[in-house]
């Protein structure tokens, strides 16, 4: 069988949201190659390597190169025209998609899980947590939490900026004693954490039914038993009080969520907060005071932010 890949080259901001409309076309597999990833890890790491070729970080794309896999057939043509027109779209919501470039070229068979899991290894976030793939070898060090991930292409892997922020903040405000609601819980990252962090019970919350199937295998993978995954959109309709709330999506979203917060949460409770563009942070901390809130701390990487707040009232 032969198949279409289209390579989109898009902005930081507008990974996400490029990402997900190629999700939603259906795509058979996802490829991201951020150069941020690259450049991080080499900056990071610098003890790893004994020769740096700073060409490495010079030839690659200064944005986010994205790359979608369609099935060659007559229904190729109508997919790939939808998702130009998505992105056309994008500014309306007020993400910057820049000068954006679609390619579009015939390739033949190729294993997608190889392609996209060869690009996916082990990784640090936070102070303890190693993001591990389900079918590498790592080594664990003494006090490493260990997630193991074996979500498929087309699902997040915990690299993204606001996910580290997430994490090391969960690592802050999580104990034994402490109850968790991670909405928005995607693969389920944040869920399995806040149980191998200790806490009491956790239920994630997803609106895609694709996500709530990951999430579970996941938690399953991970051993997690105290992990509830449901379907569900946002606050609606939840009954649970929570020590710690989590949500890793976007500004707009958090701050429409923040006024029925209260309704998951107690005097004490801790909210945290990321998914937003630096630019908007302030939004977000405006709309927690305004609701009750004091900030605790606020967290800027790049070109994400995230931050963490104690509801008082």
């Amino acid at each position: 069988m032969n198949w279409i890949e289209i390579v989109i080259k898009t902005t930081y901001e507008a990974k996400e949201a490029v990402t997900n409309i190629l999700h939603e076309a259906m795509v058979s597999g996802v490829v991201i190659e951020d150069s941020n990833d690259v450049i991080n890890l080499l900056k990071e790491d610098q003890d790893r390597w004994d020769y740096l070729d700073e060409d490495l970080i010079q030839d690659y794309y200064d944005g986010v190169i994205i790359k979608g896999y369609f099935e060659n057939d007559e229904d190729s043509t109508e997919k790939i025209d939808h998702v130009k027109a998505q992105i056309n779209m994008l500014p309306r919501y007020d993400l910057d998609i820049g000068m954006t470039e679609i390619e579009i070229q015939n390739i033949e068979e190729r294993d997608w899980n190889s392609e996209w899991k060869k690009n996916f290894k082990p990784f640090r976030l936070g102070d303890h947590v190693v993001i591990k793939p389900s079918w590498e070898e790592y080594v664990s060090c003494a006090g490493d939490i260990i997630i193991e991930i074996d979500s498929g292409a087309a699902f997040g892997t915990g690299s993204h900026e606001t996910t580290s922020i997430c994490i090391e903040q969960l690592e802050k405000y999580i104990n034994p004693t402490k109850s968790v609601l991670d909405i928005g819980t995607g693969s389920g990252i944040l869920s399995i954490l806040a149980s191998k962090l200790g806490a009491s019970q956790v239920l994630g919350i997803d609106i895609d039914d694709d996500s709530i199937r990951v999430a579970k295998e996941n938690v399953k993978i991970n051993g997690c038993g105290n992990v509830d995954i449901q379907k569900g959109n946002l606050l609606e309709n939840v009954d649970y009080t929570a020590d710690v709330v989590v949500a890793n999506i976007t500004a707009g979203i958090i701050v429409k969520m923040i006024s029925e917060l209260h309704t998951v949460m107690q005097s004490g409770s801790v909210f945290i907060g990321s998914g937003v563009l630096s630019k908007k942070l302030d939004a977000v901390e405006d709309a927690l005071i305004l609701n009750g809130f004091e900030i605790l701390e606020k967290i800027y990487k790049g070109e994400w932010a995230g931050l963490s707040a104690r509801l008082i009232k």
